[in-house]
């Protein structure tokens, strides 16, 4: 009896030892090793990969954002996003896809009439937008609604409008592109494309400049 009850109380302790060890380990000093070197080392994909303007967060790189003016180059169409309607006490965006296949014809009447409005906002006096111009990215949205990048392709499409509604010249325009034109990760993992985001807080700097 008493090897018995010295066996249960050795083995409890064994075991309250060791969860008191392994909590130690990793609940408190792992996460904060992991915590110092992420922020060492990578202190802006850490907190968010933040966009500052004028001394203040406006948004992440990660995120794409929708409502800009047509002063502004314009990101994907965000058909998938959605607001919480369950705790309507936070208007929560949820992103998500249209879950639409490729040949609903609901998802087809949409991009007929993305296209036909891209075509409508880009057409200048002196640049006409042909609707087979309109690169797959300005007429659909992501699988998650919140791309926060465009092709090049559909941001030149934007310039001539930028240029013309900003009082800027399509040269001006086309270099601010170019210089927020990020290639293939590595080299070949994806495609290229450009940040809204970033390309218009360059693009008010050199409006303000201007």
């Amino acid at each position: 009896m008493n090897n018995s009850v010295t066996n249960t109380a050795r083995l409890l302790g064994a075991g309250l030892r060791a969860l008191l060890v392994l909590t130690l380990v990793t609940g408190v000093i792992y996460p904060l090793v992991i915590t110092g070197v992420a922020q060492g080392l990578f202190n802006n994909k850490a907190n968010g990969s933040e966009i500052k303007a004028e001394g203040k967060v406006v948004g992440s790189s990660l995120i794409g954002q929708q409502g800009y003016s047509l002063d502004y180059f314009q990101p994907r169409p965000a058909n998938g996003l959605g607001e919480n309607s369950v705790n309507t006490q936070y208007k929560l965006i949820l992103s998500g896809a249209t879950n639409r296949s490729g040949d609903n014809p609901e998802l087809i009447k949409w991009v007929k009439e993305a296209q036909a409005e891209v075509v409508k906002d880009n057409s200048t006096a002196d640049y006409k937008v042909k609707p087979s111009d309109v690169p797959a990215d300005a007429v659909t949205s992501s699988g998650s609604g919140l791309d926060p990048d465009i092709s090049p392709a559909y941001a030149d499409l934007q310039v001539h409008r930028v240029a013309e509604r900003n009082g800027l010249s399509v040269a001006h325009v086309e270099k601010l592109v170019a210089d927020h034109t990020e290639g293939r990760t590595l080299g070949f993992i994806g495609e290229p494309r450009v940040n809204v985001l970033e390309l218009n807080i360059a693009l008010k700097e050199l409006v303000a400049k201007s």
